[in-house]
């Protein structure tokens, strides 16, 4: 009688992971199919750098209370905790003025606001819908492809574009990650555009309304003094993207990111260019906020730094930003990080700019979070525990879904 129970499980076990491999190939395969590569279009605005929660969401909210015709919002998590109830709380006081409110939230990510926030969201006047909700034919698929994109536009001429969701931990309330340190845009001028046309492509997608031809979420805008790229992607392209900006490096790289789990494509890219001499600076955190992440990072490091890499682990709490410079040339700073979910999954939103002074900028930023770091070296990723390596082995076999 146990043998029979023993054998059954089995074979369920053994069916669900037949269907689960099977499932995720064939979504993965169709998707790919109808995904068409987008060219984005170089623009011109005004373009700010925020790297402390409080700093942005004082400047977002201010925004906000501001707006006169609509606000659109997109966020891939949204708690239910005080600062998140302060910001719904300005939602429906705008969706009372008359202004139109969207809020469209990551259907995983945000998934504890559903029994009550989203009601009340609801009641109140403003146009809610979830993203990326599972979906047949393919369940599995669908349930971890997330709509990883932070985006705010008010009014058709202010938006924002980063690292930060909203959530206490962002305002360094979490004991465990604080204090949190990110990098997020606020863009205006023409760019806005562009951040407004993502979201309505988000939002028809979901809601199957199609606003993205109506000429009252896209006023007339000057130019500003950055060019800049914004590049939407969804877990197709971004790996030749990320790819064609390692290999137009000359001197020097620098990459920010919370997870670093790149592609064999793109960890051949980065081994390419330090045997042509460019140096390669890499900060992650040495906190974690996922399990195994840090882990499944340690094959990659140890690979690169024995070609030459300089990594290091941010000490001063949580390092969640996802940056990377080239040179003097290109800086990309969005949603998207260095790892396989965001390069083969999730749908991303990131800002490629131009301008040399923002540049410089942003590797003075960096350069002080690397001063408040730890180099790591070869020697310290040889000699882990072995409950860490136990982890790290684990970390291996699911790397494609953390």
């Amino acid at each position: 009688m146990l043998l029979t129970i023993l054998q059954t499980i089995l074979l369920v076990c053994l069916v669900l992971i037949v269907w689960i491999v099977i499932d995720f190939q064939l979504g993965k395969k169709a998707h790919k199919k109808k995904t068409e590569m987008f060219d984005p279009i170089t623009r011109e605005s005004d373009i700010q750098l925020f790297t402390s929660g409080l700093e942005l969401y004082t400047d977002l909210f201010t925004g906000m209370r501001t707006a006169e015709q609509h606000i659109h919002v997109m966020f891939y998590i949204v708690k239910d905790d005080e600062i998140s109830k302060e910001f719904f709380g300005i939602l429906c006081d705008k969706a009372k003025e008359g202004v139109e409110v969207r809020v469209l939230l990551d259907w995983v990510g945000s998934y504890p606001l559903r029994k009550n926030i989203i009601p009340m969201l609801k009641s109140q006047g403003i146009q809610f819908s979830y993203a990326n909700a599972p979906k047949p034919p393919f369940l599995f698929y669908s349930s971890q492809s997330r709509n990883h994109r932070k985006i705010t536009v008010i009014d058709g001429k202010t938006g924002y574009i980063g690292g930060f969701n909203i959530g206490k931990e962002y305002m360094n309330n979490d004991p465990k990650l604080s204090p949190w340190r990110d990098y997020h845009l606020k863009v205006t001028n023409e760019g806005v555009q562009d951040l407004q046309q993502g979201f309505l492509k988000d939002w028809h997608k979901a809601t199957k309304t199609n606003l993205l031809s109506n000429s009252i979420y896209y006023p007339q805008l000057s130019k500003g003094p950055i060019r800049h790229q914004i590049l939407p992607t969804d877990g197709v392209y971004l790996e030749g993207s990320f790819s064609a900006l390692i290999r137009k490096a000359q001197s020097s790289i620098i990459i920010g990111t919370p997870y670093f789990i790149p592609s064999k494509r793109l960890m051949d890219d980065l081994c390419h260019a330090l045997k042509r001499g460019v140096d390669i600076h890499i900060l992650v955190p040495k906190k974690t906020d996922h399990l195994l992440v840090k882990e499944a990072s340690f094959q990659h490091l140890r690979k690169l730094i024995k070609e030459g890499a300089y990594v290091y682990e941010y000490l001063h709490g949580f390092y969640h930003a996802k940056v990377m410079v080239v040179d003097e040339s290109i800086c990309d700073i969005g949603t998207a990080n260095l790892d396989k979910r965001s390069l083969f999954l999730n749908e991303e939103i990131n800002c490629y700019i131009f301008d040399e002074a923002f540049i410089k900028m942003v590797k003075d930023v960096l350069k002080k979070d690397i001063s408040n770091s730890k180099r790591v070296t070869l020697k310290e990723l040889n000699t882990l525990n072995p409950a860490t390596l136990f982890k790290e082995t684990i970390a291996r076999s699911v790397a494609s879904f953390l």
